[in-house]
């Protein structure tokens, strides 16, 4: 018998429409506001999910994969019953238990230990159950220190440690995660993913929501790519990623133009246009190699002056593992204003130490608040070929890393082929 099966599901939502008044004084502001609130020919719809059909088998651990706003986090909350489809059939066998957003079922004025029984209560544990596991709990989630403190003075990673730490001692027969590696250090996402295999072992479901498209590989033999509210592959993990990072707008090309891509988030107020590659004389790069010197130049266009933008750029692997971050805020490159309607502004790396392979970029122009302008996701891939840095004639191999580090090595008491070498 599947543990999970989804059916024909879509979920449909409505944009737009208008605030339903639940008091007199409500109804009349509404009246004044909008005196023909009957006409509905404004309302827009979309459909977060469309005709999606999905199995999982007792035992089986599936990745989800896919853009932001394809329709990831919306299938899991049907599967746990937040919401419910506007068509289609869900069955879930045996108990479940969720983990897809930060502090779900907390209250911000209860204690983390009286949180714990609150949320465990939500997820159907005896409060006997609760108490013979109130120490593993406290343990797994690394927040004995503050167990007895309000929960709206913890940080949002001691949230979600907490809220990992009851959902995993549910003893679940399927668990839905969403995202839960991206909150947290390196030791409380190994534990994650530790008890995500271990529930494996034990013959339970685990359905997988990550952009972390390393861990979905390792952790999930089966992966479902969901693109648009549909799936658009399932299949051995290997094979889907690959197939869905394919898809990612200007692989392999050294200029792009970014103006016509539609999934991409911000205001709008500025805009990314176009991308190059250049080396620092100025020439476009045919070849990208390791330890070269790389200008990413960032073309933009803005609708209006706008004030104090930062311009930022991210670098990951092929297997979606964030290599680093660059922002001109980082670098303390203060813009009071951009002016100008046209421009661009170069992002200069003098030393590339990144190992033979492709990688992808994404881009983001926000202010120091809240605003986000322009915000792309994977827009663009690269790759970097290998070179005979070390002048041995034995390159520089991807096999070994993601990056390399320009080192020299000391011998004492045995004879060296070569000689002692430097590298800066």
């Amino acid at each position: 018998m599947s543990a999970v099966v989804v059916e024909n599901v879509s979920k449909q939502y409505q944009i737009g429409h208008l605030h339903r008044a639940t008091t007199f004084r409500e109804a009349l502001v509404n009246i004044a506001k909008r005196p023909f609130a009957g006409d509905r020919r404004n309302l827009e719809t979309i459909w977060a999910l469309k005709d999606v059909n999905l199995k999982a088998e007792g035992g089986e651990v599936v990745g989800i994969i896919g853009r932001n706003g394809a329709g990831k986090s919306t299938l899991l909350k049907v599967l746990s019953k937040i919401t419910y489809p506007t068509s289609g059939r869900v069955k879930v066998t045996g108990r479940i238990a969720s983990l897809l957003e930060v502090g779900t079922g907390f209250h911000s004025e209860l204690t983390g230990r009286e949180n714990i029984y609150l949320n465990g209560s939500i997820l159907g544990m005896r409060k006997k159950e609760i108490d013979a596991k109130l120490d593993a709990i406290i343990d797994f989630g690394g927040v004995e220190r503050f167990i007895d403190t309000p929960i709206k003075r913890f940080s949002s990673g001691m949230r979600l440690r907490l809220g990992f730490a009851v959902a995993a001692h549910l003893d679940p027969d399927v668990l839905l995660v969403d995202e839960v590696l991206a909150v947290g250090d390196v030791e409380f996402q190994k534990k994650c993913l530790d008890t995500m295999d271990s529930l494996h072992t034990g013959g339970r479901t685990v359905l997988f929501v990550s952009h972390n498209l390393a861990a979905i590989e390792n952790l999930c033999p089966r992966s479902v790519w969901i693109d648009e509210g549909k799936v658009r592959m399932d299949g051995e993990s290997k094979d889907v990623i690959k197939a869905y990072l394919g898809t990612f707008a200007g692989a392999g090309k050294r200029g792009l133009d970014l103006r016509n891509i539609a999934t991409r988030g911000g205001s709008g107020e500025i805009k990314f246009t176009a991308l190059e590659f250049f080396g620092l004389d100025g020439q476009p790069l045919k070849v990208i190699r390791s330890g070269d010197n790389l200008v990413l130049r960032l073309h933009y266009m803005s609708e209006a002056p706008v004030k104090g933008p930062h311009f930022g750029v991210q670098i990951y692997s092929d297997l979606g593992t964030r290599i680093t971050s660059l922002s001109t805020w980082a670098a303390g490159l203060d813009i009071p204003e951009v002016i100008d309607k046209e421009g661009y502004v170069d992002l200069v790396i003098d030393f590339l130490n990144l190992m033979p392979g492709r990688y992808y970029l994404s881009l983001w122009l926000k202010s120091v608040g809240a605003t986000a302008y322009d915000v792309l996701d994977h827009c663009a891939a690269f790759d970097v070929e290998a070179a005979d840095f070390y002048g041995s004639g034995k390159g520089i191999d991807g096999r070994f890393g993601i990056i390399f580090l320009p080192c020299r090595w000391k011998m004492q008491g045995m004879q060296a082929g070569g000689t002692e070498q430097e590298f800066k």
